[in-house]
């Protein structure tokens, strides 16, 4: 249950942390992945779009806006501090923007829907990929 009772900020948080630590754990030595992912997702009247780079480097940007504050008792807010805190463990470069939308509900779902299709094509292990995708020799 974390600490909701007191508000959602720090369970939000912890769950990016931990989720961000499974996926750099998942890709371990990146030996042979794709390592950069981008997808575009529709949810109904919302797009989105994700890049990601599995690179080692974390950075982040976020460039849309939600109209709404809340969604049912989630403060939107917390989307970005989410993101935010995966990006960072996972240690990945992460773009994410938000095209339009009406429906706060459905430009969240189109951002992680686009990121869960963008981790995919990052994490697919491709054949004519020896070693890891990085002219140092290393990520």
């Amino acid at each position: 249950m974390g600490d909701t009772d007191v508000d959602d900020h720090h369970t939000t948080e912890d769950i990016g942390i931990c989720l961000g630590k499974a996926i750099r754990q998942a890709v371990g030595d990146k030996k042979g992945i794709n390592r950069y992912g981008y997808a575009v997702v529709p949810m109904d009247e919302a797009l989105s779009e994700v890049a990601i780079d599995l690179s080692g480097r974390p950075y982040f940007v976020f460039n849309g806006n939600f109209p709404s504050e809340k969604v049912g008792t989630f403060d939107t807010e917390l989307v970005k501090e989410f993101l935010d805190k995966l990006c960072i463990e996972a240690q990945m470069n992460l773009h994410v923007t938000v095209r339009y939308g009406e429906n706060t509900h459905h430009m969240i779902e189109s951002v992680f829907k686009a990121l869960g299709r963008a981790l995919d094509a990052a994490t697919v292990q491709n054949p004519r990929i020896q070693g890891v995708l990085s002219t140092k020799g290393t990520l």
